[in-house]
């Protein structure tokens, strides 16, 4: 695996192609992504709240990926929680509170019509992220329960992690885009995983769409020509062979299948844009006693 991680890292660093140093390399835009369960099932639970803030930069971005990997990079952090379903009085069996951040380089390019994207993550687990005391102190403020499984989180880790999709886009109609994709994951989680996506719109459609981790959700990353509303839809299955967030020492036995189903719309006016979005997170362990809904968001708001 970790010889997995060097590889993707050093396409994602070194596979820029000589003929474009010449050019200035620049900011193509931002992608962010706000989730938490209080704007899905309006519970704190599982995979309870997490931010990505992604900065992508290139040569230039003309509608489409370009033919070679490097030319656009995304660096990506992610910050994460998860945790049992009472986070003041789990259950027996239920999963261990989890803090996570994640540092990543990510590039996107395409070959003969097949969009593939290629990163490597460092993903940081434990105390010493100080993502527990944080939402520990921000219940405080705002009068939530305050966890008391902080104790008896997922220790401090270190978790390199690769990662391939390979996607191919189908427009069947001016307004309508089906892409079927394929996902290899190694590292904090090892897994595979199929799925597709509809976007229905305009809007987006000639932009860089990023794919949240945890959700699925694809994230506008840059501004394309078009304004007005897009709704997309998708669902994927994963088959997951490993997950520091759930240790088979612990005793924790993962389901046969991990699905996803999702669905939102993106609002793109002259200077702001809204995404508002919900996925349904199937059941990742077999002492899960059901699914749990999310809600995502993204607020760009110019005056």
């Amino acid at each position: 695996m970790h010889r997995f991680f060097l590889a993707c890292l050093s396409a994602v660093l070194l596979l820029s192609p000589v003929a474009a140093t010449a050019q200035s390399r620049e900011t193509l835009g931002w992608g962010r992504l706000f989730t938490n369960d209080y704007l899905g099932d309006n519970e704190d639970r599982w995979r309870t709240g997490a931010y990505v803030v992604s900065k992508v930069t290139g040569f230039g971005w003309n509608g489409t990926r370009p033919q070679l990997a490097g030319d656009i990079i995304e660096y990506r952090f992610r910050s994460d929680i998860i945790g049992p379903d009472n986070i003041t009085s789990p259950a027996p069996g239920d999963r261990r509170y989890v803090g996570g951040l994640s540092f990543g380089v990510h590039t996107y390019f395409q070959r003969q019509g097949t969009e593939i994207g290629l990163g490597a993550d460092m993903v940081v687990t434990g105390p010493q992220t100080g993502v527990g005391s944080f939402q520990r102190e921000m219940h405080k403020v705002f009068g939530a329960p305050v966890p008391a499984v902080l104790d008896s989180q997922i220790g401090n880790g270190f978790h390199p992690t690769a990662s391939v999709e390979l996607g191919r886009p189908y427009q069947i109609t001016p307004n309508i885009n089906v892409r079927p994709f394929i996902e290899v994951r190694a590292g904090a989680e090892t897994l595979v995983r199929v799925g597709g996506d509809v976007m229905i719109g305009r809007l987006g459609q000639d932009e860089l769409m990023l794919r949240d981790v945890a959700t699925g959700q694809r994230i506008r990353s840059t501004r394309g020509a078009e304004n007005g509303f897009a709704f997309v839809m998708g669902g994927d299955i994963a088959r997951v062979e490993h997950s520091v967030y759930l240790p088979n020492y612990n005793g924790y036995e993962l389901t046969d299948s991990r699905q996803r189903l999702r669905a939102g719309v993106h609002w793109q006016g002259e200077k702001s844009s809204v995404f508002y979005g919900l996925t349904w997170l199937g059941r990742e362990f077999e002492a899960q006693p059901e699914a749990q809904v999310v809600g995502s968001v993204r607020l760009q708001i110019r005056f």
